[in-house]
């Protein structure tokens, strides 16, 4: 038996408790250990993006080295910092241009902080933070490409459009706010300061905009799961019916200063859990 590297120990020992970790229990310990490798990867970048250390220009620095470091573990050389990627990588044919997109999505954060979007944007910082992980980990339950990269597109924008509605007062805190400028102007409310727009009591109108974007998304994942495509598929019909049921929760609470961060009861994700995990 192998011991999981640091990184992984780490990530996976931050995830206990949470909803993401009863989906990756669901699954045999190999692919268990590449999902919390990917989202190790992933914590470490991010936390580049939004731990607010060094200047901007540091922090591109430091994610261009994990881009050289990527190039390096893709050559068979010796990477330093991606190293704990490598038996993931070579067992499942993850694709590096899908670390790179993960690292694009972050250089977004870096550049600017991101404050009301235009549509065309948020989707491309959705597709670079969300679904590009999303594509890393169809290839880890097994699926075929096009209908694993379809289920990563959906449900991968799906599972950020609810944690943006989620994060919002967390977001403003460090300068960010994710909801569309469409969304924002059609409910009345100019784009200007974080905390300014969330103190808006017409912000609600704008959150649902963004909640019917998520449903549409969660939707499409769902007929692309019926379907029964080949691969692991409990494991992202899980996440969907937790993510789908906090969203619920949220538009039964409102987004109405002031908010409270949402979460479902035990007892509740329990019944997601063991519904999703008995089904095949």
């Amino acid at each position: 038996m192998t011991v999981p590297p640091r990184e992984i120990l780490a990530v996976e020992q931050k995830a206990k408790g949470s909803s993401f970790y009863s989906a990756m229990r669901l699954m045999p310990r190999d692919e268990r250990e590449a999902m919390f490798a990917i989202y190790a990867f992933c914590r470490m970048v991010d936390d580049i993006a939004d731990d607010g250390v060094g200047t901007r220009e540091e922090r591109f620095a430091a994610l261009t080295g994990w881009r050289r470091d990527l190039d390096t573990l893709y050559a068979g050389g010796m990477a330093i910092e991606s190293a704990f990627l490598k038996g993931a990588v070579a067992r499942y044919g993850l694709r590096k241009e899908d670390f790179l997109a993960v690292i694009d999505g972050m250089e977004m954060d870096v550049a600017r902080d991101i404050v009301a979007p235009d549509l065309a944007i948020l989707d491309l910082y959705c597709d670079r933070v969300a679904s590009a992980v999303g594509r890393l980990s169809v290839k880890v339950f097994g699926m075929d490409e096009g209908p694993g990269f379809d289920l990563a597109h959906h449900l991968g924008r799906a599972l950020q459009f609810t944690n943006i509605l989620r994060d919002l007062d967390e977001d403003a805190e460090i300068g960010r706010l994710y909801l569309a400028r469409d969304h924002l102007e059609s409910a009345g409310i100019a784009a200007s300061d974080p905390k300014t727009v969330l103190a808006n009591p017409r912000i609600d109108a704008a959150c649902r905009a963004c909640a019917r974007l998520a449903h549409y998304h969660y939707e499409k994942a769902d007929a692309i799961l019926r379907t029964k495509p080949k691969g692991r598929i409990r494991t992202p019909r899980l996440m969907g019916a937790v993510y789908a049921a906090i969203l619920s929760a949220m538009e039964i609470e409102g987004w109405a200063p002031p908010r409270k961060r949402v979460s479902l009861p035990k007892t509740q994700l329990a019944m997601i859990v063991l519904r999703n995990g008995l089904m095949g």
